[in-house]
């Protein structure tokens, strides 16, 4: 105790790099790996590893499918439509060389083809049934985007031309703001809550979104990964008006893992990342320009979401 009274500073100092030294760790190749609170402690290296094997022969396994050329149309709401009332249904038509492509879930093992739908800049809900009627619940007064894309069962998106679709509208006395957008089975679309994880991020409007300008829609990760679904991880992303340099452009995808070093995406195309530790990680998605510069479209093109992964 005498210690610390004559030497206050240095148990001040002493305790903070001790704080600092539990912040990071060093992996076997000597690189420090940072930790936040969004990182449980402990070394995580992510390493980009090839399509997953299980991916490759649920493939092989849809034929044709995989080939497919899906193509949407948003019949509801219509471009530029006002709708009177918090309640917003959505039509969509499907059409394209779909070579058996359907959106269905399977009962057994609750997965399948779906449609990712988008309010504003909320994570994406599938939408399995398009015979059955899709709607918007408690949408709050202003101007929306929706966003739809065609995908497939592991939630990789199809990247031909004609399957994404935007509009924008508009809602005339709407929901409670104090309360989320839901679909009609209670599934939800956008909250209140100002964080991040899930459909809880703040509300968001569509007026200032340019559908003629480059513009970066994210998709994957999102929500909680467990079991075999826990490692790897799909990174996967629609892109409008824009090439990435590999891809003959001038645009790149950044991204980074929990506040950690960016890296960039120069092909328009999923990748799977391996290393991840159980826990809570905060992923960020942005377009930039040949320069590096983030490239701005009504604040879409760069996107944070948090995911949970359970071992």
């Amino acid at each position: 105790m005498r210690i610390l009274r004559m030497f206050p500073a240095f148990g001040l100092c002493f305790t903070t790099a001790l704080l600092m030294t539990a912040c990071q760790s060093v992996n076997e190749n000597g690189n420090t790996t940072a930790t936040t609170s969004a990182t449980p402690p402990g070394a995580q290296t992510l390493t980009v590893i090839p399509r997953p094997q299980k991916i490759v022969e649920a493939m092989k396994a849809r034929g044709e499918q995989d080939n497919a050329t899906p193509m949407l149309k948003i019949l509801m709401p219509t471009k530029n439509a006002t709708i009177n009332g918090s309640t917003v249904e959505v039509k969509l038509e499907l059409s394209g060389d779909l070579n058996g492509y359907m959106p269905h879930k399977d009962p057994a093992t609750g997965k399948g083809n779906h449609i990712h739908v988008i309010l504003d800049n909320q994570p994406y809900e599938a939408y399995y049934e398009l015979n059955q009627a899709f709607e918007l619940r408690n949408v709050t007064e202003g101007r929306h985007t929706l966003r739809v894309f065609a995908s497939r069962p592991w939630h990789e998106s199809y990247k031909n031309d004609g399957n994404f679709q935007m509009v924008e509208f508009s809602v005339k006395g709407g929901g409670d703001v104090s309360k989320p957008t839901t679909t009609k089975d209670g599934q939800t679309m956008a909250s209140p809550t100002p964080t991040r994880e899930g459909k809880d991020m703040a509300k968001s409007n569509g007026g200032s979104v340019d559908a003629t300008k480059p513009l970066f829609t994210y998709s994957r990760p999102k929500g909680e990964y467990k079991g075999d679904d826990a490692d790897p991880i799909m990174i996967d992303f629609w892109l409008s008006n824009a090439k990435l340099q590999g891809d003959g452009g001038q645009f790149r995808v950044r991204y980074s893992i929990d506040y950690g070093d960016p890296k960039f995406l120069d092909k328009w195309e999923p990748i799977w990342l391996s290393g991840w530790i159980a826990g809570k990680h905060t992923i960020k998605l942005e377009l930039v320009d040949k320069d590096g510069n983030a490239v701005d479209n009504g604040g879409y093109n760069s996107t944070t979401r948090d995911i949970n992964v359970t071992r």
